[in-house]
């Protein structure tokens, strides 16, 4: 704004001159200078808002200089005490609780853990649910707090690594191929049942099959059949007494019945026990037949 003012002085003749004289004078005024200041004070106190907020939420969520409340962070990675909740998937590269408590993962769905390569591909997962535990990977390992594998499987099969495996449900164990042991033993005052219900049962070893009841009976049943084969070595049953209680007896024959003679056979007992047949006659044949 310039404001221009008249002023009169005298010349020399002592007559009255007008001199023109021009001030200058910056500054905001009017309604300009009020909105001004009312946009000074609404920053004013956006600032003093931002600031009571600020305040407000380090107490709130308790940040501190180590970290924030529970939460904290030190050069080994987060510490975080007490229960806390996560509504998103969490990475990390190992996860430890404390010394003297136990670590519980808690989900009302199921709890999922995953392991990734270096291109984000998933190689191993084992998912718990509400029902059912499912796990996949290139193999399996369990191992004791000593080191020790206690159990291992892969595609080729599975290896317990202690040294008993016990079963000990009602219905025992269902094998659907084969199965590799050097031992199969019943619980002490149980009995031991090997069964095949609709195929054949296989118990095969290169140095002998041991089959032992220190306190009962040893009962082989079959439908038809069942032999005992022996292709380089003896059958031997050492026992007290060896019965056959139900073999059928057969009929006396007379002197002129030759064509029967020569279809039946007598069983010939040896002093060692060995076992042979001779051919019947009308007395015994065994003392003509010296096979012991």
């Amino acid at each position: 704004m310039v404001r221009e003012q008249y002023l009169t002085t005298t010349d020399e003749s002592g007559a009255l001159a007008p001199v023109n004289e021009y001030i200058y004078m910056i500054g905001i005024y009017g309604w300009r200078k009020r909105c001004l200041y009312l946009f000074v004070l609404l920053l004013l106190i956006i600032l003093v808002v931002n600031f009571a907020l600020t305040i407000w939420i380090l107490r709130v969520m308790w940040f501190n200089t180590e970290g924030m409340g529970y939460l904290q962070v030190n050069e080994d990675g987060l510490r975080l005490e007490g229960e806390s909740d996560f509504l998103f998937p969490v990475y990390a590269q190992e996860i430890d609780s404390r010394e003297d408590s136990a670590l519980l993962v808690h989900s009302s769905e199921n709890v999922t853990l995953n392991a990734r390569n270096a291109n984000g591909d998933v190689t191993g997962s084992v998912s718990v649910g509400p029902s059912q535990a499912e796990g996949f990977g290139q193999h399996f390992n369990i191992s004791s707090n000593h080191d020790e594998n206690l159990f291992y499987a892969d595609v080729n099969g599975a290896v317990v690594g202690k040294g008993k495996l016990r079963v000990t449900g009602p219905e025992g164990a269902i094998f659907e191929h084969s199965v590799r042991t050097p031992m199969v033993k019943a619980v002490l005052n149980k009995e031991l049942k090997l069964e095949s219900p609709t195929r054949s049962l296989s118990m095969d070893a290169p140095k002998g099959v041991h089959v032992k009841a220190l306190a009962g009976n040893v009962d082989v049943t079959a439908h038809f059949d069942i032999q005992l084969h022996s292709t380089a070595g003896l059958l031997i049953l050492d026992a007290e007494s060896v019965r056959l209680p139900t073999l059928p007896v057969g009929e006396a024959r007379t002197s002129g019945d030759s064509q029967g003679m020569y279809n039946t056979y007598e069983v010939c007992v040896c002093p060692s026990g060995k076992l042979f047949i001779s051919r019947a006659g009308v007395s015994s044949t065994c003392s003509e037949r010296q096979d012991c």
